[in-house]
């Protein structure tokens, strides 16, 4: 299949999962940012425990005659996967296709974007957006890189602003305070409810954790992975636009 120059294929690079559920929503994602742009061809690819791998992809890529592709990673922070797995991969990608021109766009989080569709997915089960009665757990899966863990922090400040009781990070694991401990805090500092919005793109182990532990300590809610909301579809758009751009300048 040949591209247009003008419609660079895009590579979404998913963390991956054993859980087919989280490939249905990836696809589901995808499938909502192709109908927003479909003059971009737009290809799944995983990290691990689900295929294709982003390799094989832009192998196939090269092989078609593409030269210029733009990697996504469909991550909500930058930590070991974004710094480390896809510089590696692509490296080794660069070395067998020197004559492909790969760009990596940045990842999801942090943007405003996110805390839209936090408030969806927390309306879908009953939560007013910015309800004062209300505190929330903004729980992420958690990350041995401290600076991604203070991004899922400011993210919850931010969140806070628009009229929660409170909103608190909390991580399901790799670091504290779990969401057992922060919903279990917040009731005790006397918050009439507490819900719990789960920082993750798709169900699997991370989302079933966060709801069956959030639940065990009392949260009155637990949102449902935040997936093809439309918000999402959005961002993925945005920052594959902001490459795009940020090439165009280049080339002026």
């Amino acid at each position: 299949m040949r591209h247009s120059p003008l419609s660079r294929p895009m590579v979404a690079v998913a963390h991956g999962s054993r859980d087919p559920r989280a490939a249905a929503t990836v696809a589901a994602l995808l499938d909502a940012v192709r109908a927003r742009r479909p003059d971009v061809p737009v290809h799944a690819s995983f990290l691990d425990h689900a295929a294709p791998a982003p390799a094989q992809v832009l192998d196939g890529l090269a092989r078609d005659g593409v030269h210029e592709a733009v990697v996504l990673p469909l991550l909500l922070t930058s930590a070991y996967h974004s710094k480390t797995d896809i510089p590696g991969v692509l490296n080794r990608v660069r070395a067998l296709h020197p004559g492909l021109d790969v760009r990596t766009a940045g990842t999801l989080g942090p943007h405003p974007l996110l805390l839209d569709a936090l408030d969806r997915r927390l309306a879908e089960v009953g939560v007013e957006p910015g309800d004062p009665d209300t505190a929330v757990v903004l729980v992420s899966a958690g990350s041995s890189d401290a600076s991604a863990n203070a991004t899922v922090a400011r993210l919850a400040r931010q969140w806070r602003s628009r009229g929660f009781r409170d909103v608190v990070a909390a991580y399901a694991t790799a670091a504290r305070p779990a969401p057992a401990e922060a919903v279990t805090a917040l009731l005790a500092a006397g918050a009439p409810r507490v819900a719990v919005a789960s920082y993750v793109l798709s169900p699997g182990h991370f989302a079933d954790k966060i709801r069956a532990e959030s639940l065990a300590a009392g949260a009155t809610a637990v949102s449902p992975a935040l997936g093809a909301a439309p918000e999402i579809a959005d961002l993925v758009l945005r920052r594959y636009e902001e490459l795009e751009v940020a090439r165009t300048a280049e080339a002026v």
